[in-house]
C-alpha cells in the first residue's frame, strides 16, 4: 500500500480526502501545518505528498521546496482552488509533479496520483536498469479505470496468451487497432510482424494480390514480384480492420486460406504455408450481415472464435482525464511544445461533451488546440464553439424549465456531481442549491 503525506488546514477537507484515498488503497498521513509536516516528513518515508497552496504557518510552494530538497524522489502534487491555478503551474517549474483544482473530481485525484507514483517507478527503475531508451516500445494503449474499460482489458489479458481469432467490435474512433496491437503485444507473437489491413480501401480486383502475393508478368501491370500481407504477417499477426467491407468473392478466399493456412500466390503452382493470428475489427454488425447474406457465416464462426466489444468514449468517461494527458504528451512530442494540462474550465467542457467521434476525436482536438496555446494551459479559447452547444443548450433548459427538481438533477449530472459547478450552472449560490437538494431529497 502507497503511502501518502496529505497536507492541509481545512480540517473536514483533509479527513474527507484522507477517506476517499484509503478506500482507494493508499495508507494516508495527515499534517494541518506546515511545522507538523515538515515533523512527519522526517520521521517516515512516503511515496508521495499532497500538500495545500495555502497554509496558515507557510507558503505551499517554499515547503514543497524544502521537503524536495530533503527528498527530491518523492513526488509532490500541490491542491488548489481555481483563482490558484496560474501559481500552481508556476511550482510545477520549481518542482511540483502536477495539481488538483478544488473542488475535486474524484477521478482526476486518483489519475495524478497514479501518474505521479508512476513516474517515480520508472526513474527509480532506469538506475536499475540502463536499457536504450530507443529499444523500448512505447505502447498506445491506455488502461482505463472506469468498469467497462476494466471489463476490456481482462478480456485482452485473458485472450492474448492465446492463438485465437479475435473479432473486436466497436464505433468508429474507438481505437481498434489500438486494442490489436495491445494482444498482439501481450502474445507469444510480440516479437513478430503486425500487418494491419483496412480491408475497406482494397479494390475487390486487387484484394487476391495484396492478401495472397503475385509473381511478375502474372497478369498487366505485374511488373515485380509481390509479397503479400499473409506472407509479410508470417509468424505474427494479421490484423483485419473493416472486416465486413469484403466482397463475398474475397471472403470465400480469406475463409480457405485461414482454414488451410496455405496460400497461393497469382500465376503461382506452388502453395505456402503461413502461421498467422487473425484479428479482425468491425464497427458494423456482423450477425445482421450473416442473416441478410452479405456476410458468410462460416468466416464470422472462424474470425469470431474469442470477441472483445470496445466501448464509446461516452461510456467511459471515468477515463476520459487519463485519456486526454496521454493525448496531450503525444501532442507536445509531435509539435515541440510544453503544454502543461487543462484549466478547469476545459475539463468541465470535456467532461459535458457527449464525442461521438470517440478518442479519435479527443485526440484531433486536442493536437489541434496544443498547437493554438501559447501558454502552460489549454484554455477555453483554443477550444472549437462546437463544444459548447451542449453547454449552452443546457443552461437554457436549466433557465426556462418550470420542473426545479428535474432541473436540478440534470445540472448534477452534467457537473459530475460537483455541487459547486451545478450551483454556478443554475445561477444560484451554493446554500440555496443545498437547501433545494433537502427540499427534493436529492442529498447523498
Amino acid at each position: 500500500m502507497k503511502k501518502i503525506l496529505l497536507i492541509e488546514d481545512d480540517v473536514a477537507f483533509c479527513k474527507m480526502v484522507s477517506n476517499f484515498l484509503f478506500k482507494n488503497d493508499y495508507a494516508v498521513s495527515t499534517a494541518f501545518s506546515a511545522s507538523e509536516a515538515k515533523t512527519l516528513a522526517n520521521a517516515s518515508d512516503f511515496d508521495l505528498i499532497m500538500c495545500d497552496l495555502r497554509l496558515p504557518d507557510s507558503d505551499g510552494i517554499d515547503l514543497m521546496v524544502e521537503l524536495k530538497s530533503k527528498k527530491p524522489n518523492v513526488p509532490v502534487v500541490l491542491m488548489t482552488g481555481y483563482a490558484d491555478v496560474t501559481t500552481a503551474v508556476k511550482a510545477m517549474k520549481k518542482g511540483a509533479f502536477d495539481y488538483i483544482s478544488k473542488p475535486f473530481v474524484p477521478e482526476e485525484v486518483l489519475l495524478v496520483l497514479s501518474n505521479a507514483l508512476s513516474k517515480k517507478e520508472e526513474k527509480i527503475n532506469s538506475k536499475l536498469v540502463s536499457t536504450p531508451k530507443s529499444t523500448v516500445p512505447k505502447s498506445n494503449f491506455v488502461s482505463g479505470i472506469s468498469a467497462v474499460s476494466k471489463a476490456m482489458n481482462n478480456h485482452i489479458q485473458l485472450v492474448s496468451p492465446t492463438n485465437l481469432s479475435v473479432l473486436i467490435i466497436g464505433d468508429s474512433g474507438t481505437g481498434k487497432e489500438v486494442v490489436a496491437k495491445e494482444i498482439h503485444n501481450l502474445s507469444q507473437r510480440k516479437n513478430a510482424p503486425f500487418i494491419a489491413v483496412d480491408c475497406g480501401a482494397i479494390p475487390k480486383e486487387l484484394a487476391t494480390s495484396e492478401f495472397f502475393g503475385h509473381l511478375k508478368g502474372s497478369f498487366t501491370g505485374a511488373v515485380t514480384d509481390k509479397i503479400g500481407h499473409f506472407e509479410s504477417a508470417n509468424g505474427g499477426t494479421l490484423f483485419l480492420d473493416e472486416v465486413g467491407n469484403l466482397t463475398y468473392e474475397n471472403q470465400i478466399q480469406l475463409l480457405r486460406a485461414l482454414q488451410e493456412r496455405k496460400i497461393k500466390k497469382i500465376g503461382s503452382s506452388t502453395e505456402v504455408d503461413v502461421d498467422i493470428r487473425v484479428i479482425a475489427a468491425t464497427n458494423e454488425d456482423l450477425k445482421e450481415a450473416v442473416k441478410n447474406g452479405s456476410f458468410r457465416e462460416d468466416l464470422y464462426h472462424r474470425l469470431n472464435e474469442f470477441s472483445i466489444t470496445v466501448p464509446t468514449l461516452n461510456e467511459r468517461k471515468q477515463d476520459l482525464l487519463m485519456y486526454a494527458d496521454f493525448f496531450l504528451e503525444k501532442a507536445n512530442e509531435q509539435l515541440n511544445k510544453n503544454v502543461i494540462g487543462f484549466s478547469p474550465e476545459v475539463i468541465r467542457i470535456f467532461q459535458a461533451y457527449s464525442w461521438p467521434g470517440n478518442l479519435r476525436e479527443l485526440q484531433n482536438i486536442i493536437r489541434r488546440s496544443t498547437l493554438l496555446t501559447q501558454g502552460n494551459l489549454i484554455e477555453k479559447e483554443v477550444i472549437p464553439s462546437d463544444f459548447f452547444e451542449v453547454e449552452n443548450q443546457a443552461k437554457s433548459v436549466f433557465s426556462k424549465s418550470e420542473n426545479e427538481k428535474e432541473m436540478i438533477i440534470k445540472a448534477l449530472n452534467l457537473c459530475n456531481g460537483n455541487k459547486s459547478e451545478a450551483a454556478k450552472m443554475l445561477e444560484i449560490n451554493r446554500k440555496t442549491l443545498y437547501n433545494k437538494l433537502k427540499l427534493y431529497q436529492l442529498e447523498d
